[in-house]
C-alpha cells in the first residue's frame, strides 16, 4: 500500500519541519542537560496551532487527521524526543479521552484550553502494581453520597500513581480509579481532575529517567480529594474500556516519536559518514558502512508505513488493535536499533555527549516500555491473529 500525503498534509509536516529545525534542535541538548519542562516551546507550539492537532475546530484545535498528526509528531520528535512525549501524552491521552468521553460542557471547559495549548493535560492510570495489569489498580472513587459535600454525586478518590508524563505540571489530569473494587475492570471509572482546585492532589516527586529528559514522569498522591460528580467521563464502571481504546490511539503516535528520533539518528549517521575519513576516504565509501544505511533507512520507511496503516484504518472506523500493537511494536524496536547503529558509525565520538546520537538511544529506548510493553503488544497481536 501507498499512502501519499495530500499537499495540505506535506505543508503542515514542513511547516513543523521549520519549526522544529529553528527552535527545537538548537534548544534539544540543553533540554537534555537541565531537564526542565520546555514552557516557552509549548507556548510557541500553542501559537501554531501544534498543542490539539486531531482536536475539532469547534474545541480550539487544528482538526488535522491522523495522517498529518503523526507525521507532525515525527517532526517534532526528530528535534525532541522528550518534546514528542510532552505533545503525545497531552494531546493522544488526555486531549483525547474528553473529546472522546466527555460531554458537551466537558469538552467546553476542559479540552478548549488544552487544545489551544492554554492548559496541558496528563493521563493518570498506571500505578505500581498495577502497570500492564490495569485492572489490578488500587485507587479508589467512592460516592459521597452527601455526607459532608456540597455536591452529592461528588466522589472521594484516594490511592496514587506512578510514571505519569507531565504529571507535575499539569492543569487537567484524567484519573483512573475503581468506582466498584469487586467488578475488575467493569468497575473502573475516569474523572477529570484539576490539581489547582482539588484539595488533596500531592505531586510527591518525579522521576530521574535515563532519557525522556525535559518531560516530568510524576508519582502523584490523591489523599482524600473530593472531585464533583460532573467530572466523571462517561458511565461510571466504563473507565478500562476508555482507557483501552485511548490507548490504542496512542499507540500510532509513540510509533511516530519513535520514527522522528530514528529519522533523526540516520541523518546524523549520514552526515558524518560522510564527512569522518579513514584510510584517506570517508567511511560512507566503506560497504559496511553502506549496508548500515541502507539498513536503517529501510527500517525507517517500513515503521513509517506501519504507522499511516494503523492511522488509515483508525480514520476509516475500522478495527485497529493488531495494527497499531504492530506500528509500535516495530517502530520503538528499530528506532532503538537504528539509534544503536548511528553510535557505532560514529564510533567512539557516538559514545561521548559531544554528539546526539547517544541522547538518541536514551530517548528511543522509552517506546519499548510506555503506553504498552514490546512484550504486552507481541501478546496484544497474538490475541487478534488467535481470534
Amino acid at each position: 500500500m501507498e499512502f501519499a500525503l495530500t499537499q495540505e498534509q506535506r505543508q503542515i509536516r514542513e511547516m513543523v519541519a521549520d519549526f522544529v529545525d529553528e527552535e527545537v534542535v538548537p534548544r534539544a541538548a540543553e533540554i537534555d542537560e537541565t531537564d526542565e519542562f520546555p514552557w516557552d516551546l509549548i507556548d510557541q507550539m500553542a501559537e501554531l496551532g501544534l498543542m490539539g492537532m486531531p482536536v475539532a475546530e469547534e474545541y480550539g484545535g487544528a482538526g488535522l487527521d491522523y495522517h498529518a498528526y503523526p507525521e507532525a509528531l515525527v517532526e517534532v520528535s526528530r528535534g525532541s524526543g522528550g518534546l514528542g512525549t510532552i505533545v503525545a501524552a497531552h494531546i493522544s491521552l488526555a486531549c483525547n479521552m474528553v473529546a472522546e468521553f466527555g460531554d458537551e460542557r466537558q469538552k467546553e471547559t476542559y479540552l478548549t484550553p488544552m487544545a489551544e495549548g492554554r492548559e496541558i493535560g496528563a493521563f493518570a492510570l498506571s500505578e505500581p502494581g498495577a502497570g500492564s495489569d490495569v485492572p489490578a489498580m488500587e485507587t479508589t472513587a467512592d460516592p459521597v453520597g452527601g455526607a459532608g459535600s456540597g455536591d452529592p454525586d461528588a466522589y472521594v478518590i484516594d490511592g496514587g500513581k506512578l510514571w505519569i508524563s507531565n504529571g507535575s505540571v499539569a492543569d487537567t489530569v484524567v484519573v483512573f480509579a475503581r468506582t466498584d473494587p469487586g467488578a475488575g475492570g467493569k468497575g473502573v471509572s475516569s474523572f477529570v481532575v484539576r490539581p489547582e482546585e482539588d484539595d488533596g492532589f500531592v505531586v510527591e516527586g518525579t522521576e530521574h529517567k535515563l532519557g525522556d529528559k525535559g518531560c516530568p514522569t510524576a508519582e502523584l498522591r490523591f489523599d482524600s480529594m473530593e472531585v464533583p460528580g460532573d467530572r466523571r467521563l462517561g458511565e461510571e464502571g466504563a473507565g478500562f474500556v476508555q482507557a483501552l481504546k485511548t490507548l490504542n490511539g496512542g499507540r500510532i503516535t509513540i510509533a511516530a516519536r519513535s520514527v522522528g528520533i530514528a529519522q533523526a539518528a540516520l541523518d546524523d549517521a549520514l552526515a558524518h559518514a560522510q564527512d569522518r575519513e579513514q584510510f584517506d576516504r570517508p567511511i560512507s565509501e566503506f560497504q559496511a558502512i553502506q549496508h548500515k544505511l541502507a539498513d536503517m533507512d529501510t527500517e525507517i520507511r517500513a515503521a513509517r508505513y506501519l504507522m499511516h496503516a494503523a492511522a488509515d484504518r483508525k480514520m476509516r472506523g475500522e478495527p485497529y488493535v493488531k495494527e497499531a500493537a504492530q506500528a509500535k511494536l516495530f517502530a520503538s524496536e528499530i528506532a532503538r536499533e537504528v539509534c544503536n547503529e548511528a553510535i557505532q558509525i560514529h564510533g567512539g565520538y557516538g559514545y561521548t555527549r559531544d554528539f546526539d546520537v547517544e541522547r538518541y538511544y536514551r530517548d528511543a529506548k522509552l517506546s519499548e516500555i510506555y503506553e504498552g510493553t514490546s512484550e504486552v503488544l507481541r501478546n496484544t497481536i497474538a490475541d487478534q491473529l488467535l481470534e
